[in-house]
């Protein structure tokens, strides 16, 4: 088995905080998600994670014009440059203080930065390769508070940076004789957004209690030249401002929170605290519309190049919405869990991943796409366990609310909920093989509870744990239920002679999480001490075990006061998942580290950092010293004001899902792994979010059975001399993805047959996995469907034999297939409905047309008529041309 898997990408979060940026193209929004930033592709509705992560939680981001550069900073100041096309770093930056916006000049060539109370504008970084990319320029001084937002005007001449001290301050970009830098007040509150209006030096400025302010200049940006004012001051009445709008009426005060301006079409986007956004057009004022997207406050908004579109971010709802305001209709609308996933399970054919959360949420992702296309919300409390049904179309939840419920992903409806006798709260859940029984484990009563899925009934209770039941597993090829309890046993129960206890396994510490091998010959058990232990479930006898604390690092709390070492003694497994061959197993639990390791050689093969985000707590081995004080850690430290708001203390207790107004600082862990059936990735819920990991898709050569005689040229000697199967064996051997999909798109359709009944049995297998990736993006469906076809028929007898080892090429196999037949159904029955819609539009028409000839015959005829009446012959086209001639050949003659 390779282990080479990489992040590939982030699901289960759209936006957590900083502003939002479109794409040059106005067709992807870019959108940070703590210490990472994703690519939302709007038209084809798919999004993608850079690879690359920040040291803490991002919170502005740059783009330049041409929108091939990038420039993410984090809390601390620390910058990164980053390719848009390539997507690689380029270079590191540090500010070294908190920034807190910043601006490419429209030209590119400039960029401004500000933190605290300071603007700096740099040289921005050119297309050729520089040691140093960010050339300071000038250091531009003003405002007494912190800078909150910039604007550039059109010609990249001027700049304007409004601050928390109710002034917007305009530099000068360059050394103008007559502007070095102008102050304008006149607000009441802390400056939200400043705009140049296009090609002018006109601004409008917006505070965030609802004031909008028109300033005029009365210089055009082309006329600079050595005057004494070129703005009019706004102390005198003849040069104050032109005109104040309110957004807050009849008294009614909601924080204006964000801002946009789009200088063509001369349209305000204001969002605010109440999750409200007005769209005015300036410098009339008009409103266009105002709406509601949600009760939560809209911490960023952006419109793209041709102000279609509106991005809107919500960080308290974790939500990122795309509205097109002329249609008034949703381009695009996620939302993420915005607590922690608890649970994940893969379907069968690997096309979807289900998660459910503390919110209450079941979310279904496709793979594909990386987006959510459906979200059940009936659960009333956090989601303990969620998992697919062996025919992957029903998806089943367990929740502390007390209730079991299974959705329906045909019809998108909650059509079963199972409950118990007397409330509980369901810790652990597990569906059998057939999709029939339904078992959910309670963590007060000890009880394990089955249900029918059929028609509901609850069947049996099963009794005999003496601790909370904290992890459920089917046999994946008998109905035989395994669970684990922090009574330190697992039980093996029989569901088909009597629901009776067949096995006792006793643990050394309590048990955490039991998982299958997909054969169903042995079980592992991961337990509170730290290890994960090996059974063999007919015999009830340990086969080994691995001592995982060493491999669990732990940080250390900024409020703990035992070492890093000392806490990790406390920490284990919580999360197993066998691979799909059985040969490795998938752990994580209280740890930034995925571990992989070896069954058979019982060794650690691989360890998996989920996260490098020093915004989580328990990440850093050590404590800075810088934040000691005589007090003891600045994090134990209450500097608040006194009314809660300031308070950087979580309430004593708190761990997650901190819904005070106090600071919470979430711990970073691994709640739950599941393995693609595929095997070509795994996913982990942890505090960052949803992330998967996948084999690299570059090009890794990998030679098999390589010699002196195998080379491109000798593969394509034998495809000119027709020896279509040795030129196959021959690119496998030398294990070139482009080589190989060559030469079989060169043997003709009708060989194929004849091909794979000749191909040695050893490569029947690599074609079969070489041809699920091929069908997953070629367009030559038919053509791979015959090879497929022909491999199956011909070498059957010999897969099945090895059914075990083959199980992720045919899984493989399996999802290609589905994609493409929803795919290929849905347009079938996208043009059956628009070939009849044609075919009565066709037959209207042919209608009206012969309607139409009808009426031209009766009036032709008539005109005939009325014509042989008059001249005493039937007139036709061209008679008047005809008579001529006559009249000349008669006086010829």
């Amino acid at each position: 088995m390779k282990f080479a898997y990489r992040f590939s990408n982030l699901y289960g979060a759209v936006y957590r905080q900083g502003n939002l940026s479109f794409s040059k193209d106005g067709n992807n929004v870019i959108s940070p998600i703590g210490n990472r930033v994703s690519v939302f592709d709007l038209k084809n509705n798919s999004s993608e994670t850079l690879p690359f992560s920040t040291v803490k939680n991002i919170t502005c981001v740059g783009l330049s014009p041409d929108g091939g550069l990038a420039i993410v900073v984090d809390e601390d100041g620390a910058a990164q440059i980053i390719s848009l096309i390539t997507r690689a770093v380029l270079q590191h930056f540090h500010f070294h203080k908190p920034v807190s916006s910043i601006r490419f000049s429209p030209d590119g060539r400039k960029l401004v930065v500000t933190k605290e109370n300071v603007a700096l504008l740099y040289h921005a970084p050119g297309k050729h390769r520089e040691y140093n990319a960010l050339v300071l320029d000038k250091t531009y001084y003003g405002p007494y508070d912190e800078t909150t937002c910039i604007d550039w005007t059109t010609d990249s001449k001027c700049f304007a940076v409004g601050s928390k001290d109710m002034s917007t301050w305009v530099f000068g970009a360059e050394r103008w004789a007559n502007l070095i830098y102008y102050s304008l007040g006149g607000h009441k509150d802390l400056v939200v957004g400043c705009f140049f209006e296009k090609e002018s030096l006109d601004l409008y400025t917006v505070s965030q209690d609802g004031a909008l302010c028109v300033w005029e200049s009365d210089t055009e940006p082309s006329g600079l030249v050595l005057t004494k004012k070129l703005w009019r001051s706004p102390v005198r009445k003849s040069s104050s401002v032109s005109s104040r709008h309110f957004f807050n009426k009849e008294g009614e005060f909601n924080n204006l929170t964000c801002a946009s301006f789009h200088k063509d079409t001369h349209i305000l986007v204001t969002g605010f605290a109440s999750g409200v956004f007005h769209l005015h057009e300036l410098p009339e004022f008009n409103l266009i519309h105002s709406l509601s997207i949600s009760d939560q406050r809209i911490s960023s908004v952006v419109m793209n190049c041709s102000g279609d579109w509106i991005g809107f971010g919500c960080s308290g709802m974790g939500q990122l919405l795309v509205w097109e305001w002329q249609s008034e209709s949703y381009v695009f609308k996620q939302q993420g869990h915005f607590n922690n996933m608890a649970s994940l399970a893969y379907s069968p054919d690997g096309q979807y991943i289900v998660t459910g959360g503390d919110d209450g949420k079941v979310k279904v992702w496709n793979t594909n796409s990386g987006l959510c296309f459906v979200t059940f919300t009936e659960h009333t409390s956090s989601i303990t366990h969620v998992t697919f049904t062996s025919s992957g179309f029903v998806i089943v939840s367990a929740s502390l609310d007390g209730t079991v419920r299974a959705y329906d992903l045909h019809r998108y409806r909650n059509f079963r909920t199972f409950t118990s006798p007397r409330p509980v709260q369901f810790s652990s859940l597990a569906v059998d093989f057939s999709g029939e029984l339904v078992s959910a484990g309670a963590q007060d009563s000890f009880e394990i509870f089955i249900w029918s899925m059929q028609t509901g009934r609850l069947l049996e209770v099963l009794a005999g744990h003496a601790g909370p039941v904290s992890s459920l597993c089917f046999s994946p090829v008998q109905s035989i239920l395994a669970s684990a309890s922090w009574d330190k046993t697992v039980r093996i129960w029989d569901m088909i002679d009597s629901w009776q206890t067949k096995e006792t396994l006793p643990l050394p510490a309590d048990g955490l999480a039991v998982s299958y091998r997909p054969d169903g010959q042995e079980l592992a058990v991961a337990t509170l001490d730290g290890e994960i232990s090996f059974w063999v479930p007919q015999d009830a006898t340990q086969t080994g075990s691995i001592a995982g604390r060493h491999d669990l690092v732990m940080g250390r709390k900024e409020s703990e006061k035992i070492t890093a070492k000392q806490s990790a003694k406390g920490k284990s497994f919580t999360a197993l998942c066998y691979s799909a061959d059985g040969a490795s197993i998938l752990a994580g639990g209280q740890s930034r580290f995925v571990c992989i390791y070896n069954v058979k050689e019982q060794i650690l093969m691989k360890k998996f950092e989920v996260s490098c985000n020093l915004s989580f707590d328990a990440m850093e081995e050590f404590l800075d010293r810088r934040k000691m004080t005589e007090f003891g850690s600045l994090a134990l430290v209450d500097e608040g004001a006194g009314d809660g708001d300031g308070v950087q203390l979580s309430l004593p207790g708190v761990r997650k899902g901190d819904m005070s107004s106090r600071h919470f600082k979430p711990e970073i862990r691994v709640s739950s792994l599941r393995f693609s059936p595929t095997g070509r990735s795994w996913a982990a819920t942890t505090t960052e979010g949803l992330l998967v990991y996948s084999l690299d898709g570059s090009m890794i050569f990998d030679p098999y059975d390589l010699d002196l005689d195998v080379t491109p040229a000798s593969v394509r000697r034998q495809l000119r001399l027709k020896e279509w199967t040795s030129a196959i064996v021959l690119a496998f051997r030398l294990n070139e993805h482009a080589l190989t999909q060559e030469v079989l798109e060169t043997v003709p359709h009708k060989e194929i047959p004849v091909v794979c009944g000749s191909l040695p049995d050893v490569y029947v297998e690599k074609l079969l996995f070489f041809l699920a990736g091929c069908l997953e993006k070629s367009a030559h469906l038919q053509f791979y469907l015959s090879w497929a076809q022909n491999l199956l028929l011909l070498h059957g007898q010999k897969l099945k034999n090895r059914s075990g080892a083959i199980l992720p090429t045919i899984q493989s196999l399996q999802k290609s297939l589905q994609r493409h037949f929803e795919s290929l159904s849905k347009l079938c029955e996208w043009n059956i409905y628009t070939i009849r819609y044609a075919v009565a539009l066709s037959k209207q028409r042919g209608l009206k047309r012969s309607a139409e000839q009808l009426e031209e015959g009766e009036e032709a005829e008539t005109a005939q008529n009325e014509g042989k009446q008059e001249h005493g012959r039937v007139p036709f086209a061209g008679g008047g041309k005809r008579d001529a001639c006559k009249e000349t050949e008669v006086e010829q003659r």
